[in-house]
């Protein structure tokens, strides 16, 4: 069974997406494991400059980086990424369960990602050029990651 891997900064706090976010990991125990790591975000102040930008970014990035596993497939949702159809993406995940048995989706903090994390990095993703809460992403993802097991499987979900 493939592992599914999500590592995400920031702890979700909204009971209304935590149980959706319940729910799809439920669906999902069908198709694969699933492991979702929340890391600590760091606080950001109110005056932020490009230096503690950076910094804080690094810190958050840097964390990612030392709970990554080598033999996993690295996917990071990130806004210079392919968009995707829902269909290429059950493809993709289809074609990386193929050569690996783990894949892995990093969901950065408010600030994004690191060059040097998305260098370690397989595959970017983008869901849209619109800006969401990383809380909200976290939930499409797990949606998408289930319907693209629907998709595969020639199961029906609705469109």
């Amino acid at each position: 069974m493939l592992n599914i891997n999500i590592i995400c900064i920031g702890k979700i706090k909204e009971q209304y997406l935590k149980s959706a976010i319940e729910e799809y990991s439920k669906r999902l125990s069908r198709y694969c494991k699933l492991n979702i790591l929340e890391l600590p975000d760091e606080k950001i102040p109110d005056k932020l400059n490009n230096n503690l930008s950076n910094e804080i970014k690094t810190k958050e990035c840097n964390n990612i980086i030392n709970h990554l596993k080598k033999d996993s497939y690295i996917i990071a949702l990130d806004l210079t990424g392919n968009e995707l159809s829902s269909e290429e993406f059950s493809k993709t995940i289809e074609n990386i369960s193929m050569e690996n048995s783990s894949i892995t989706f990093i969901i950065g903090g408010s600030l994004g990602l690191t060059k040097e994390l998305l260098n370690k990095c397989n595959k970017k993703i983008c869901f849209s050029k619109m800006t969401f809460p990383h809380q909200l992403i976290r939930l499409f993802l797990l949606e998408q990651i289930f319907r693209a097991f629907k998709i595969s499987n020639n199961e029906t979900y609705h469109r």
